[in-house]
């Protein structure tokens, strides 16, 4: 199979999981009536921002564990108060350009609030410039899909999607907090060029945020390129001239 291929087939799997999640969330957005999807959208940021000041304080500790948890919890609500303002403003007419806008926005803002917040943990990571890399790769990578979308019209999904990142976000707090509770302290040292951090889920997970953001620009800029190209072909932009009195 290949990556292409995969990459389709995820695609596939993640459009079947959201019209699952679409229509067992469909009676709660029902009973949400004509409410305003923005306050959904607003009430997101600060559940996603403390989950990053959990994360951050945390020590290492019974307590911190449980705020690593916790913080996991938080960033899970968050997403499903992401995934609810879209389906309320579709099921209630309420669409607008506005709420896009402020969704994406918001999301930028907490992607690169949490990767930051995990690698400058001082208990857990400590290694706040990878984490500030991490979120800048991160926001690159985000960025190709909405520019993509401003220039063509089209979104571009490909590559490490934010659901992919988040979903792993979540998975590497709650493992490093029941990885401590169980007993299990003892990580192996990171490969070069980070062989001074410590190997746990927390350091895996803003590794792979930067490294997946590089490969999310490669791959929606090298698709872009192509539809953009194709719709210059197909529909030029109007060539306007300069002033000839000048």
């Amino acid at each position: 199979m290949t990556l292409l291929h995969f990459e389709e087939s995820i695609e596939m799997a993640l459009e079947q999981l959201r019209k699952r999640w679409e229509a067992l969330a469909s009676p709660l957005v029902s009973g949400l009536g004509k409410t305003n999807p923005a306050v959904l959208t607003w009430f997101a940021l600060p559940i996603g921002i403390s989950a990053s000041v959990l994360v951050f304080f945390a020590p290492k500790s019974d307590a911190g564990a449980l705020m690593l948890i916790g913080s996991a919890l938080l960033i899970a609500f968050s997403m499903i108060l992401d995934g609810l303002d879209g389906q309320l403003a579709r099921q209630t007419g309420q669409v607008s350009r506005w709420g896009d806008y402020l969704d994406h926005t918001l999301d930028r803002l907490l992607d690169a609030m949490w990767v930051i917040a995990i690698a400058s943990s001082p208990a857990w990571v400590d290694e706040p410039a990878l984490g500030w890399a991490a979120a800048w790769f991160t926001i690159l990578g985000s960025y190709m899909g909405t520019q993509a979308q401003a220039v063509s019209g089209g979104r571009n999904y490909r590559g490490f999607s934010r659901a992919d990142r988040t979903i792993l976000t979540i998975a590497a707090l709650a493992l490093t907090g029941i990885f401590w509770l169980i007993g299990v302290e003892d990580f192996s040292s990171a490969p070069n060029p980070f062989d001074h951090l410590e190997m746990n889920p927390l350091t895996v997970i803003v590794i792979v945020s930067g490294i997946g953001g590089i490969y999310t620009f490669l791959v929606r800029f090298s698709q872009a390129r192509k539809e953009i190209q194709a719709l210059d072909k197909e529909d030029p932009l109007t060539q306007s001239k300069g002033d000839e009195s000048e």
